[in-house]
């Protein structure tokens, strides 16, 4: 068995759903301009590479800190189907197809919630998903925290280790697909590293190391090699 890894956010979307998922907080009135503000500057910190993953994401964990679960699950289908979903690359279902059409098994490894992993894989016909998950108190309200590692840079490599590890499937059969400079750890982890739209980082990294740099499209044109 081999395994086809792949990132969510400017990979498989051309878009970043953190972001547009500030905007549609916002929009309807679950976060405050101040919290918008705070968390999309962290975004953009965390893209000009200024500042760790780790804090963008515990930064925006915390502000669900006591709100039910099933309010903020239940948002996130109506996000999903509001500002997501339109935006998949079409060389991204190609690549799925065809990683498909091999028997490979296929898998999200984002640092998205559960609940948001759980809608792209049903949409894209995914096998399984790595991802963040937050940790929810007996209330059924969120603590603030995070369920166990978080889903990014080397995050990613103990989440798709452990599943390597139980599917008895080595690393060097494995592909991973991603734009981020922060998932060089995942990609040296794979025997099958490949860079889509890479950030201007990564790309000079995967020239020198003559890694497939691809360009997937955007919605509404067709993918080129």
């Amino acid at each position: 068995m081999s395994i086809a890894f792949f990132d969510l956010d400017r990979t498989l979307l051309s878009k970043n759903s953190g972001t547009l998922w500030v905007q549609f907080e916002l929009r309807h009135g679950i976060i405050s301009w101040m919290q918008a503000a705070r968390a999309l500057y962290w975004i953009g910190r965390y893209q000009l590479g200024m500042a760790r993953v780790e804090d963008a994401l515990l930064e925006s964990i915390t502000v669900y800190a006591g709100m039910r679960e099933e309010d903020v699950h239940q948002r996130t289908l109506s996000f999903y189907e509001e500002m997501v979903r339109d935006w998949y690359r079409p060389g991204a279902r190609e690549a799925l197809e065809s990683h498909r059409q091999a028997g490979d098994k296929l898998v999200l490894l984002s640092s998205t919630t559960n609940y948001m992993a759980q809608e792209v894989a049903a949409d894209l016909g995914l096998d399984d998903i790595l991802c963040t998950r937050l940790e929810v108190d007996a209330q059924g309200r969120y603590t603030g925290r995070p369920n166990g590692p978080l889903c990014y840079g080397e995050g990613k490599v103990v989440h798709a280790q452990r599943m390597l590890e139980r599917l008895g499937v080595s690393p060097s059969d494995c592909s991973f697909y991603t734009d981020s400079w922060s998932d060089l750890p995942m990609l040296e982890a794979v025997g099958k590293p490949v860079v889509v739209h890479p950030d201007p980082r990564l790309r000079r990294f995967a020239s020198r190391r003559g890694w497939p740099i691809l360009d997937w499209g955007e919605p509404g044109r067709r993918a080129a090699a």
